[in-house]
């Protein structure tokens, strides 16, 4: 199982010692920002900017081609449809799906599933919009964001 693992190589050396030989230094301080860059770039990125997408860093690799993925999150003040303005047409799926709302006392992870079905919160991502399917007794937020993740052809 160990020979299948994907990710050996963003991990950096903690140490390296530079020749002084100028031709194997420039070789080997080359090699070097080529790991480095390498390392930092297979990293996810924490970015989560409201109302404007983020490169993740995250890589896919769905059929046999890899893409990234964009993350972008929403303050909400309830639960009333929103336009998300991302272009499906350039988008392959969603990842992520997911939210948190505040009700001045208590956080409910969105989408919201409770024991009694009428206060359960859903979350619908349209062409258009980000839609809620709620219970007839859902939580009264007054604070919280949306997070939505998709692989893009970026």
């Amino acid at each position: 199982m160990s020979g299948n693992i994907v990710n050996q190589t963003p991990f950096l050396r903690t140490s390296r010692e530079y020749p002084e030989e100028i031709s194997q230094l420039v070789r080997e301080v080359s090699k070097s920002y080529l790991d480095i860059a390498g390392a930092v770039n297979s990293r996810t990125i924490g970015l989560f900017p409201v109302n404007r997408p983020a490169v993740t860093g995250d890589s896919w690799f769905l059929n046999n081609a890899r893409q990234q993925t964009l993350r972008q999150i929403y303050q909400i003040t309830s639960f009333a449809s929103f336009n998300h303005n991302i272009q499906f047409s350039s988008l392959t799926t969603f990842s992520k799906i997911t939210g948190i709302g505040f009700d001045g006392g208590n956080y409910y992870p969105l989408p919201f599933v409770f024991s009694n079905p009428a206060s359960n919160v859903g979350i619908i991502v349209t062409p258009t919009q980000v839609v809620f399917s709620v219970g007839g007794a859902p939580p009264a937020i007054v604070s919280g964001f949306i997070l939505l993740e998709w692989l893009s052809n970026v």
